[in-house]
């Protein structure tokens, strides 16, 4: 098969398009067939960073394929099932950049007729985007339709590809979603994602106008930028609200109040999507499933998340482009 691989760290030039032999599916395991693989900052990071147990790997945590074979214990009725992957690569080799990967069976979810592309980018995003907003006292252990109504949600960064998640979620699950964004062009994004309200932060005094929308403060907060928002946030959330934290855009520390966020038993919610509880990414598998299923969730311009496609032999580009901060999703195609 071919297969992007780097046998040492550094910068996306490490990566080399080879030849390797198509793994065996040891028990409990699958091989998929990749369609499409999803490209996220994570990938690059590691590809940066390491480690490499291995001594290589194939980046790409999710993907979408069809199952060609099952190891020892796996039901043989899932070879030809269309599935989305995710985390292939964490602490493993065998990434979704190559026309094959192996998994553990829980790893490839049922796909149904929804597009391979949907699949590729089902993964860390909306698992992220789940935990987010599932993670409050007064949030929901569950999504679904009608699981946040009555609530309000603030989705800082709404045009990034979790803050997209987060609203397409949010708003299936019939909250009143407001994002925040940095131009007009990410405010049409945000909106076709679902959003209730828009915010350009750069022109608008985004407490003053979140509290027209949500007098009382908005029950959680999905933080893509804690260091620069932590003063904002504080003055937003609504007694037991939650600020929920996937990344540190802007800055690694945060300070906060102590006074101003005791009065409202408020809570700051760290959320990495690898070392998430089980019976939350559990809850988030089968929810984020459904979601593809009903068609509460979409990719492309049309749900605010503008694909960018790549051929297998582009991966490094594909990488570059994430690492560059591109608007919305990279894919990397298999079929070159």
């Amino acid at each position: 098969m071919k297969a992007m691989v780097y046998e040492r760290t550094g910068d996306p030039s490490v990566l080399q398009l080879v030849e390797r032999p198509v793994p065996d599916p040891g028990p409990g395991e699958v091989l998929v067939r990749v369609a499409v693989a999803g490209v996220n900052p994570t990938d690059w990071k590691s590809r940066r960073q390491g480690p490499l147990p291995a001594g290589w790997q194939i980046p790409g945590q999710d993907g979408a394929g069809v199952v060609e074979a099952v190891g020892e214990g796996v039901d043989q009725e899932l070879i030809g099932e269309r599935v989305w992957v995710w985390e292939a690569a964490w602490q493993r080799p065998w990434g979704t950049a190559a026309e094959y990967t192996v998994v553990p069976v829980r790893q490839a979810v049922r796909l149904g007729d929804a597009s391979f592309e949907l699949g590729a980018c089902l993964g860390i995003p909306f698992l992220t985007a789940h935990r987010c907003l599932t993670s409050g006292e007064y949030l929901p252990d569950t999504l679904r339709p009608g699981a946040l109504s009555d609530h309000t949600v603030l989705v800082q960064g709404g045009a990034g590809a979790v803050g997209n998640a987060a609203i397409q979620l949010a708003s299936w699950a019939d909250a009143c979603v407001i994002a925040t964004v940095s131009s007009a062009e990410k405010a049409q994004l945000a909106a076709a994602a679902g959003a209730s309200a828009v915010i350009n932060y750069r022109e608008q005094d985004v407490v003053a106008e979140v509290h027209k929308l949500a007098p009382d403060g908005v029950h959680g907060i999905v933080e893509v930028s804690p260091a620069r928002n932590a003063a904002t946030d504080v003055r937003l959330l609504r007694p037991g609200g939650v600020v929920c934290v996937y990344a540190d855009d802007g800055g690694d520390e945060v300070t906060l109040p102590v006074r101003p966020l005791m009065g409202p038993n408020a809570r700051w919610q760290f959320v990495l999507v690898y070392t998430m509880p089980k019976a939350a990414k559990a809850q988030a598998l089968v929810d984020v499933a459904a979601a593809a299923a009903q068609g509460g969730v979409r990719v492309g311009e049309e749900a605010g998340l503008p694909l960018h496609s790549y051929p297998l032999s582009a991966t490094a580009a594909a990488h570059q482009a994430v690492e560059d901060s591109v608007v919305g999703r990279v894919l990397v195609s298999a079929d070159e």
